[in-house]
């Protein structure tokens, strides 16, 4: 892989309470299959980014798995209702158990 995974997150800074927000996410990551071969013939081993998971003040609200079929640089949106303020923390994992983490904060 060429470059390094890069997440990022659009989640509103302030809202009012019971407010439903959406939430948008990408990661940036080539999403190798591993069907693939380099130019010497070799096949390319499959990295993909296999788990989503995104938590509000520590509770998880979804869990997403994902499979080779999923396109590069998956997109993943979302809604969520907002009762208090607090820190939401988005976590991609990839084949290799390397982890890929956000967090944006959202007041009242």
């Amino acid at each position: 892989m060429s470059t390094k995974p890069v997440p990022r997150v659009r989640v509103p800074s302030k809202v009012k309470a019971g407010e439903l927000v959406e939430i948008k996410t990408i990661i940036s990551h080539e999403m190798e299959s591993g069907q693939r071969k380099d130019t010497a013939g070799k096949t390319i081993p499959r990295k993909i980014v296999r788990q989503f998971t995104a938590s509000f003040n520590g509770k998880t609200f979804l869990e997403a798995d994902w499979h080779p079929a999923i396109s590069a640089n998956p997109y993943q949106s979302f809604f969520f209702k907002v009762t208090e303020p607090g820190e939401f923390r988005f976590v991609w994992k990839d084949d290799d158990g390397s982890e890929y983490v956000a967090t944006s904060k959202i007041d009242l």
